[in-house]
């Protein structure tokens, strides 16, 4: 078994990006700009923020946190949103999830505009990766394509079963690995027998977020495991997966650990899509 080590790759990528934003630096450029808009005090939210602004100021982005309250009306979001839609200074605008159940997420998603759209939710970007076009990819799933491509696994013509059909990330995950050239098996809740299909695959990627779903009975011997899910046990208080770690660990070639995996890969592709639409705003090559 080898550890598809999110966490060290996350550093290495934060190294590059740093010296790249120190280039542009000293060009005469400002620094990239993230404005992010976080609605109520959500504890977990609360915390991804502050995870999120840390690590861009580690690699020298910028960034502004629009704090609203629980009752702000949509007229004050969608206000918000167009204000920093029209600010020049701003290059990436993300909009922290959840917001209030009295919201319709989409239609602020959709607020944002496409050149400021860094979570790649835009209905421009998504049809862009359906056709298979260079866009701004949802951080988690291009954040599993470039973990996959450190390691040199190539997807082309494997079997990939993921479990999760979210438009943040089952779905854009599937389409990129199509374009990839995988055979693409998604599951639901309404999926009658999943391990029927897990048990088929060559590379699982379970993202549900629901504690110990995945066990060595429901996969194939060798198979490389994504695990996106991240719960915090009750028992233990510690951070786990959808994966039962230490069930399956010895049986499979790779598999990405909880913590340590898949997140440190979300919030640095946040980051590298910051940059992106940064040097696209102010044409540098």
């Amino acid at each position: 078994m080898k550890i598809l080590d999110g966490k060290a790759l996350a550093l290495k990528k934060r190294n590059i990006l740093s010296r790249q934003i120190e280039e542009c630096i000293k060009l005469g450029y400002r620094k990239p700009t993230l404005a992010v808009i976080l609605i109520g005090e959500d504890e977990a939210s609360v915390v991804y923020v502050k995870h999120k602004t840390s690590i861009a100021e580690k690699v020298g982005i910028d960034s502004t946190v629009i704090k609203l309250s629980n009752d702000v009306t949509h007229e004050e979001l969608y206000s918000t949103i167009d204000q920093l839609n029209s600010n020049n200074e701003i290059d990436g605008i993300l909009l922290q999830l959840p917001i209030p159940k009295r919201f319709i997420e989409e239609d602020y998603l959709q607020a944002i505009h496409p050149n400021k759209d860094v979570d790649g939710f835009h209905y421009i970007h998504q049809g862009k990766m359906l056709q298979g076009y260079d866009s701004i990819f949802p951080c988690t799933p291009l954040g599993v394509i470039n973990l996959l491509n450190e390691y040199n696994i190539d997807v082309h013509g494997k079997e990939v079963t993921i479990i999760g059909t979210s438009n943040i990330v089952g779905k854009p995950l599937s389409v990129m690995l199509l374009n990839l050239g995988a055979t693409v098996t998604m599951c639901n809740k309404n999926t009658k027998d999943i391990s029927r299909h897990t048990k088929n695959a060559d590379i699982l990627i379970s993202a549900t977020g629901k504690q110990f779903i995945i066990n060595k009975e429901m996969i194939k011997s060798g198979s490389i495991i994504i695990d996106i899910g991240i719960v915090r046990d009750p028992i233990t208080n510690k951070l786990v997966g959808d994966v039962d770690f230490e069930d399956v660990k010895d049986i499979v070639d790779y598999i990405t650990p909880v913590p340590g995996g898949v997140g440190p890969m979300t919030v640095i592709t946040l980051m590298e899509n910051t940059m992106k639409l940064y040097k696209k705003h102010l044409d540098i090559k």
